[in-house]
């Protein structure tokens, strides 16, 4: 007696061939194409679109006229100079948002006392901010990965520094009023701050950076807080006002110390 036989088993039906530009990506090990997508593409009228409100990297040090964000770029690869002549606050604002971008911090001054406070409350010891006697800063050893601002607060007459500018190392001269070095403060300097100042040292500083009639009459009027920056073409008034932390560790915003 025959046996009986099973049912022929269905075959499975042949694998579909890969296209030839597939079979090339998986030979290659490309892996498997997701899904497909158009191209992210803006018109020419969506460009501005993307615009940020601040056009360079640095510190930002308050705002312009027009409420955005006012970029101070210390950190560089090229020297650079920046006289203030103004209040300590203003410098000390701008010291702790250097350090707060990752940039070392020395302080060269004739008054330890009211950056040492400073440097004790920020708890950033001596890699973060430094204080050293007129004279006695040391070399930094400024580089890309560690970019470092020298402050000078020397009080009317700043000797020469030991320390200057150079590759990622900017220098920040402080003068309290306008001085016999000034001249030579503002032509070795590449940006210029200018605070409240009296209407005759207003006239002097106005022949210096070569200012307009109404930004020289307006210096003595400006309040505490805003600065005058000058850079060789540009003009820019620019208001620092303080976040709460800084508030804490400075007080408001003063011209006078």
């Amino acid at each position: 007696m025959p046996l009986p036989t099973s049912p022929p088993t269905p075959s499975a039906p042949p694998a579909p061939t890969p296209a030839p530009g597939l079979r090339a990506a998986l030979r290659t090990g490309f892996g498997l194409l997701g899904p497909r997508h158009q191209r992210h593409a803006l018109s020419v009228e969506q460009i501005d679109s993307l615009a940020l409100p601040i056009g360079d990297d640095g510190v930002i040090i308050g705002a312009d006229s027009a409420g955005q964000p006012a970029v101070l770029g210390v950190n560089r690869p090229t020297p650079y100079d920046v006289l203030l002549i103004g209040g300590l606050w203003t410098a000390q604002v701008i010291a702790l948002r250097a350090a707060a971008t990752g940039a070392r911090v020395a302080v060269e001054t004739g008054r330890a006392q009211s950056w040492a406070q400073l440097v004790q409350a920020l708890g950033v010891g001596q890699a973060g901010m430094s204080v050293h006697d007129v004279g006695r800063v040391p070399p930094q050893g400024a580089s890309a990965g560690s970019p470092v601002l020298v402050v000078r607060d020397c009080g009317m007459r700043p000797p020469r520094g030991r320390v200057v500018s150079g590759p990622w190392q900017s220098v920040l001269t402080l003068l309290p009023y306008l001085s016999p070095v000034a001249p030579r403060l503002v032509r070795q300097a590449r940006l210029v701050g200018v605070q409240r100042v009296s209407p005759d040292e207003a006239a002097q500083i106005g022949r210096l950076l070569g200012l307009p009639r109404g930004d020289v009459e307006s210096l003595p009027t400006l309040a505490d807080g805003v600065t005058l920056w000058c850079a060789e073409r540009d003009r820019q008034y620019v208001m620092t006002r303080a976040t709460d932390a800084e508030n804490g560790l400075l007080g408001t915003a003063r011209r006078m110390d």
